[in-house]
């Protein structure tokens, strides 16, 4: 017999609902299962309380309906469904009928031994009654818009924001804000709001009353896009909900602090920065046929292009539809975690607009509805996505049409799971557990690797999405027309061993597929139609780096002393088993850097100390013998975690971060601490607190380690060394005051940076000014050596100390370790050999002293 689960935001609600419906079944029983609540009075809905129920109603394995009541019961309910496996996912149909009339309906049909996909039909119908005995509904237009709230429903009390304005005072009801952002509320700000409004019980619509739009829901993003919201538009907000003051505020919140977008005021990609380029972005020889990218993501699957298929299996087609957005849903979330794990959380948070469109409730009901119709998955999804295209690009600002790019290739995606189709540059997620060392390219040991086979993509700009999942087997080289070497995409280039070259200017834009192409990513030269001359320069030029890669790699065991014998550790950055296989690989002394943030994000709670002490162990047994350095849990802020709720902060990067926010919820340090002190006493282990500023924060969690220690009641573990990032620049200016504390800084130079010059590394329009080389960051490097006074042991595991001919100046400066991606180290280690100190000593003197970033760089060129 088909099971029913009822899913309801009341409890008492549930219960209420499914009494009546047994009064209908006359003594006969279905099994129905409540999943309502989070507890007997707490509104809400829980995944994984819906996942338990769903798996208590397939009693005979026959299948279950859902019924749900608000919008994000529904969401919840989707989540529920990822949580099972596959053959039990298969089973459940969420049935878009009204809860309680559904209810009833499905009961009586399901006694009946109708099927699952009858059940949930008789359910959507339940209205049919009440329709045939009422007349048709007419209103006036103005009728149709819902009642305005009362003015408590807004709870902003600043009256100094001035992007936050009471349109009481303008003789209209409800509250409301000025767009401040250069190209409005586009993609990223909108995706940030559905994430808002996904952990509140609040119905949200928002209407621009600059353009006299209609309401649209805030959870649905393509709507929201509907908006034409450009910068100064005012946007009027009204909610509905148990948490709708909540709701309010938290929204008006966000739009003063700019939806927390730090590319809000960049240049608009599609349109175009030219930087003056072209600039080296990622070291290395390409050469190939061109091959022109299309950003918008179009391509084999093109939602644009798709026939009208007809299909009488409306389940069928239904749940093909859902299993093609799970499994890109799965796709989209295993590449943020990879981002995550390989630069951080920061850049990983691209896919979270498309994330939220694949769960946008207006675009997936369009699409159920129209298989309803008749329509093949295919052609329904199809169809739904191209009226938000559509939508999009009949908007009058460019920024915003351009954001039909974003729709149309969550669209494509899904859409080529549903025709069997796969992208050809993409590359195949590589399995961890199955990483052989042995295996690596020799060529890839040295950043002036040898030249590449495979194509050259020309593009605009590539998203870090697009960066982080070219095909490294058949894309040679990357030119970019606009962007800097400090975007997302250059850095996720460098990371993954594909040359690049950007700000090629937009004249690269007109070079005809199949053109021979020739790039060297270490100088950002490029080569059109190069003659045999030109083109012999550049093969000889990656001979000799293949030459010199095999060399490297060769002494890459060895450790990297300089010519007058100081030794510069050299280890490696990681965020899993198949990294730390390669610094294996590549010769790393160390792994300088474990973000173990990795384990904490993209699920639905915290991992277990169990399963923390699991993971480290595999990342030991990967490098066996060498030393560990694991940073404790650096998230918040800018980085929620989901089953984290902070409040909504002006602005995150200069919030609770860190060990800001490790502090405040010592649970979460507590236990990844007894994982690491488990560790530490059957392996080299280094802990390392991040977002250091205060001399106490280093002292609470010093003690939170000393307590750690005392639970697993086998002393201090030998070896255990305690270290902090150096993030902030306050931090550096007092590494004397922190140096007795710890055994060792280790400084994020990226971090660093933004917070020295206040240029965002996420933000193409300030990019330039990011530059690590700045003598201002310059200087609080120093400031943190000589703090150190030998003491502790000065470390950088930034972006800076991949750059070998910056090593000259950071050892000059003092540090005595670089930690960077595996395949840098061999090349790294050499330079470090290469170096005098007391020479290195006077270039960092004169590096201090020089008037700018780039100056620095010419001193560097000049050695």
């Amino acid at each position: 017999m088909i099971g029913i689960v009822v899913v309801s935001h009341s409890r008492a609600l549930a219960r209420a609902a499914v009494g009546l419906a047994e009064e209908m079944l006359q003594g006969r029983r279905v099994p129905i299962v409540i999943a309502a609540g989070l507890d007997e009075e707490t509104f809400g809905t829980d995944a994984v309380q819906i996942h338990d129920a769903l798996l208590e109603a397939d009693q005979d394995g026959d299948g279950v309906v859902v019924l749900m009541d608000l919008g994000s019961a529904v969401l919840s309910a989707e989540l529920a469904l990822e949580l099972l496996d596959d053959d039990a996912r298969a089973r459940v149909l969420l049935c878009p009928a009204p809860l309680l009339e559904g209810l009833i309906v499905a009961a009586v049909a399901a006694v009946a031994g109708a099927g699952r996909a009858e059940v949930a039909a008789e359910a959507v119908n339940a209205l049919a009654g009440k329709q045939s005995q009422l007349a048709p509904l007419t209103l006036e237009p103005a009728s149709l818009q819902p009642a305005p709230l009362p003015r408590d429903h807004a709870l902003m009390h600043d009256a100094d924001r001035a992007s936050v304005h009471d349109h009481e005072k303008e003789g209209r009801a409800g509250r409301g804000f000025t767009v401040t952002a250069a190209h409005g509320l586009h993609a990223r700000p909108a995706a940030r709001l559905v994430q808002l409004l996904s952990g509140l019980e609040a119905d949200l619509e928002l209407r621009n009353l600059s353009t006299g739009s209609e309401w649209v829901p805030g959870r649905s993003l393509s709507r929201l896009a509907t908006l034409g919201a450009l910068r100064g538009h005012e946007i009027e907000v009204r909610a509905t909900g148990s948490q709708a003051d909540e709701a309010i505020d938290q929204v008006l919140a966000l739009a003063t602090r700019n939806f927390d977008d730090p590319a809000g005021d960049s240049a608009d990609p599609a349109g175009g920065q030219d930087l003056g380029g072209p600039f080296a972005a990622s070291p290395g020889i390409g050469i190939g046929p061109a091959r022109g990218h299309d950003v918008t993501g179009s391509g084999p699957a093109d939602v644009a292009a798709v026939p009208d298929r007809r299909s009488t299996d409306e389940p069928g087609q239904g749940q093909a539809l859902d299993e093609a957005i799970t499994a890109v849903r799965t796709q989209l979330q295993t590449l943020r975690e990879r981002i995550c794990r390989e630069t951080g959380a920061a850049d990983a948070s691209i896919f979270d607009a498309h994330l939220a469109l694949l769960g946008d409730p207006e675009l997936l009901s369009d699409a159920r509805a129209r298989i309803h119709d008749g329509q093949a998955a295919s052609s329904a999804w199809a169809g739904a996505v191209m009226v938000s295209v559509t939508g999009l690009e009949d908007l009058t600002d460019p920024y915003l049409r351009a954001r039909a790019a974003d729709v149309r290739a969550v669209g494509n995606q899904v859409l080529g799971h549903l025709l069997g189709l796969g992208e050809e540059l993409i590359e195949p997620e590589a399995d961890p557990s199955q990483a052989d060392p042995s295996q690596a390219d020799p060529s890839q040991a040295d950043p002036s690797r040898a030249e590449r086979p495979g194509v050259v993509l020309v593009a605009a700009d590539l998203t870090p999405a697009q960066a982080a999942t070219l095909d490294r087997t058949r894309v040679a080289a990357v030119v970019l027309a606009f962007g800097s070497p400090t975007a997302h995409s250059a850095i996720l280039a460098r990371a993954r061993g594909i040359p690049a070259i950007v700000g090629a200017g937009p004249e690269v834009l007109k070079i005809a597929d199949g053109t021979p192409l020739a790039v060297d990513g270490s100088t950002g030269e490029l080569a059109i139609d190069p003659d045999p001359e030109a083109l012999a320069r550049f093969r000889d030029r990656a001979d000799a780096a293949r030459t010199r890669g095999s060399e490297l790699l060769s002494r890459a065991g060895a450790p990297a002393l300089t010519r007058d014998g100081v030794e510069v550790l050299v280890g490696a950055n990681v965020g899993s088993v198949e990294d730390a296989a390669a610094a294996t690989t590549f010769g790393a002394d160390l792994v300088g850097l474990v973000r173990t943030e990795f384990l904490f994000l993209g699920r639905a709670q915290a991992p277990g100390v169990d399963e923390q002490e699991a993971a480290y162990r595999a990342l030991a047994a990967a490098f066996p013998g060498r030393r560990l350095t694991l940073r404790t849990l650096d998230v918040g802020g800018d980085k929620p975690l989901e089953y984290l709720p902070m409040p909504a902060e002006a602005n995150p990067f200069l919030g609770v971060r860190g060990i800001r926010l490790a502090l405040r919820r010592p649970e979460l340090l507590a236990d990844q601490l007894l994982a690491i002190v488990r560790v530490a006493h059957d392996v080299p282990v280094s802990v390392m607190f991040p977002m250091v500023s205060t001399l106490s924060e280093v002292l609470a969690g010093r003690r939170m380690l000393d307590q750690a220690i005392k639970l697993t009641g086998r002393g201090e573990p030998p070896g255990l060394q305690i270290g902090i990032m150096i993030e902030v620049p306050a931090a550096a200016l007092k590494a004397a005051v922190l140096a007795p504390q710890v055994d060792f800084f280790s400084i994020g130079t990226n971090d660093l940076t933004q917070y020295t010059l206040a240029a965002e590394r996420g933000n193409d329009a300030v990019a330039g000014l990011g530059d690590p080389l700045d003598p201002g960051v310059l200087k609080l490097i120093e400031a943190t050596c000589r703090g150190a006074g030998g003491r502790a042991l000065v470390a950088v595991c930034g972006e800076l100390a991949a750059d070998e001919r910056a090593a000259a100046v950071l050892v000059g400066l003092g540090v005595r370790e670089l930690s960077m991606s595996a395949r840098a180290v061999p090349a790294v280690k050499q330079a470090v050999r290469e170096l005098i100190l007391p020479e290195a000593a006077r270039l960092a003197r004169q590096a201090l002293e020089a008037p700018s970033a780039e100056a620095v760089r010419e001193l560097l060129r000049g050695r």
